[in-house]
């Protein structure tokens, strides 16, 4: 590499001396008292700097919030903040918060087949934003008329922070955010929701990163495959973005229930099939081979996070189920898990990871404000019989992603408990020095140019860049970094 740059500044030194024998724009001897050896040496500095100057790539570390809950139809009211913050763990904040949910809505046969109704999404938004931002930031509502989902968001720094930003969906019609707010700068903002009956996932991101990353790509999309394999109550929503060269993934699922013999396959047939219709259009931008923009799917992804209310349930017979979480015995536990033999026998989710479930059963309890769990012996008048089991998931897919925390918290809201997960990963930030985006005056030394030969002066810098240009690029050093 070393004899192939020596060989690139010899080149170099022959063409300018070549070009410049008869005329010297430039003065370069006026430049030094050396002669031509110390001409040399500053010729050699200028091209060594030009070839070794390139992209710089810091990594920054990212903390990632993951939760699922299922709230059983209930909306959103004011005392259950206390509930959410116990949930988000805002003592240990993340940067991201990616908050999945099922049942926003009661799943009856008219809010499965009638119009989207964005009324109880907005509310749990509003909910959300205000616990986040009560507890890190100036409290303020965002007035949210749309879900957000663009086709090339990138966060813009306005003076004025009362102005309106207008992004566009993967539609290409506009979509203007408005926000409502006072002086002080909220922390964290929307960046993404969505919602399909009663699927929904809605994400944050700390303001600051929006300043700091380049944030690109931001899609959604929703596949339903519940009764007949394409109604709402039951399949996806899922977010799709980019942070700097990082792609991420995060699909919030409500797979089908039910604990009889065979339902753990109807589960996994769900599982694939969000898995096969859930797309992300590519933006025109992404080359891509022969021109065809393909969409871009759920394992295109670098970095992919899977959880909802997957439903899998237990091996095992209810009452000895119930001894075990008795003794609080989770490990002899999940030798029964549906999800776990499913993954270990090759049925669904092959080569994904979920953290150690070191928590109780997540399903079904009796009624909200009630610690017991439905059914069993005794079992109360109307009580559906239910086994216990581990129903909301996290899982993860992908390199660099490493699990800090798994847990639930224990809010009596509804009949499951909520579920989270804190990650941490790395995203490469790329800082470009390319030489051919410095200015040769930055490295020649300031020369006065006679102005009756001016032009030629311009024609021939312009001809000592374009060499510099096609010299860098075709050293080994400038293409390994490429």
């Amino acid at each position: 590499m070393d004899t192939q740059n020596h060989k690139s500044r010899k080149r170099f030194r022959k063409w300018f001396k070549r070009k410049h024998k008869k005329y010297d724009p430039y003065q370069l001897s006026q430049v030094s008292d050396g002669g031509e050896n110390e001409s040399d040496d500053y010729l050699d500095e200028i091209v060594t700097q030009s070839m070794e100057m390139g992209s710089h790539t810091s990594t920054n570390e990212l903390r990632i919030f993951v939760g699922t809950w299922n709230v059983a139809g209930r909306s959103p009211i004011g005392s259950l903040a206390v509930d959410l913050e116990e949930w988000l763990n805002l003592k240990d904040a993340a940067d991201l918060y990616v908050l999945g949910f099922q049942e926003i809505v009661p799943l009856k046969t008219r809010t499965v087949i009638g119009t989207e109704d964005p009324t109880e999404a907005r509310n749990w938004n509003l909910l959300i934003e205000k616990t986040l931002n009560n507890k890190h930031g100036s409290p303020w509502f965002t007035s949210i008329s749309n879900p957000i989902s663009s086709e090339n968001y990138q966060y813009v720094d306005m003076p004025d922070p009362e102005s309106t930003k207008s992004v566009s969906n993967h539609t290409g019609s506009p979509i203007v955010e408005q926000y409502e707010m006072p002086k002080g700068v909220s922390k964290y903002k929307l960046m993404a929701s969505k919602k399909m009956v009663g699927v929904f996932i809605s994400v944050w991101i700390k303001s600051e990163l929006l300043r700091k990353f380049c944030i690109s790509d931001v899609k959604v999309c929703s596949v339903a495959c519940g009764i007949m394999g394409y109604l709402g109550n039951k399949g996806s929503v899922s977010v799709s973005m980019t942070i700097e060269g990082t792609s991420f993934c995060f699909v919030v699922a409500h797979l089908a229930s039910g604990e009889k013999k065979g339902d753990e396959g109807r589960r996994n047939h769900q599982v694939s099939e969000i898995f096969r219709r859930t797309t992300f259009p590519r933006s025109p931008s992404i080359p891509t081979d022969n021109h065809i923009s393909h969409p871009l799917t759920i394992l295109g992804h670098d970095r992919i996070f899977w959880f909802g209310d997957l439903n899998y349930r237990l091996y095992l017979e209810d009452n000895l189920a119930r001894q075990l979480i008795n003794k609080l015995d989770w490990r002899a536990l999940q030798e029964f898990d549906q999800l776990r033999r499913e993954r270990e026998y090759g049925g669904v989710f092959q080569g994904w990871e979920e953290g150690a479930i070191e928590f109780a059963p997540t399903y079904k309890y009796s009624s909200s404000n009630c610690n017991r769990y439905s059914g069993g012996l005794p079992s109360k008048s109307g009580e559906k019989q239910r086994t216990p089991a581990w129903c909301d998931r996290i899982l993860w897919y992908g390199k660099g992603v490493t699990q800090l925390s798994y847990f639930r918290s224990e809010s009596k809201f509804s009949d499951h408990r909520p579920v989270s997960a804190l990650f941490s990963t790395q995203v490469e930030v790329e800082k470009s020095t390319n030489p051919r985006m410095v200015s040769l005056q930055t490295i020649l030394p300031t020369i006065t140019l006679p102005i009756a030969t001016s032009n030629h002066a311009d024609r021939t810098q312009s001809t000592l860049l374009s060499f510099l240009v096609e010299d860098i690029e075709a050293s080994p050093t400038h293409k390994a970094k490429g």
